[in-house]
């Protein structure tokens, strides 16, 4: 397996600890960094995803997936 390979199936892992796979990692690091920036605000989607693809390879699907079941809560406007 290359380590390309490797890589990918590392981020998808659960950890034995807490059961958070890389990816869940990333991207509650990311939001909560985006949030400090964002003076705890809301943090737009589209700027969350283009922080996390800086150090992961995920579909704006998955990332809203992710978020999902890690039960960050989303709000809409009215």
């Amino acid at each position: 397996m290359s380590s390309e390979g490797q890589l990918a199936l590392q981020d998808e892992l659960p950890d034995v600890r807490d059961g958070l796979t890389r990816t869940d990692r990333i991207v509650l690091a990311v939001l909560e960094q985006t949030q400090k920036e964002c003076r705890n605000r809301n943090v737009p989607t589209a700027m969350l995803y283009g922080r996390v693809l800086e150090y992961v390879q995920i579909s704006e699907a998955d990332l809203i997936h992710t978020l999902h079941r890690l039960g960050v809560q989303s709000r809409t406007r009215q």
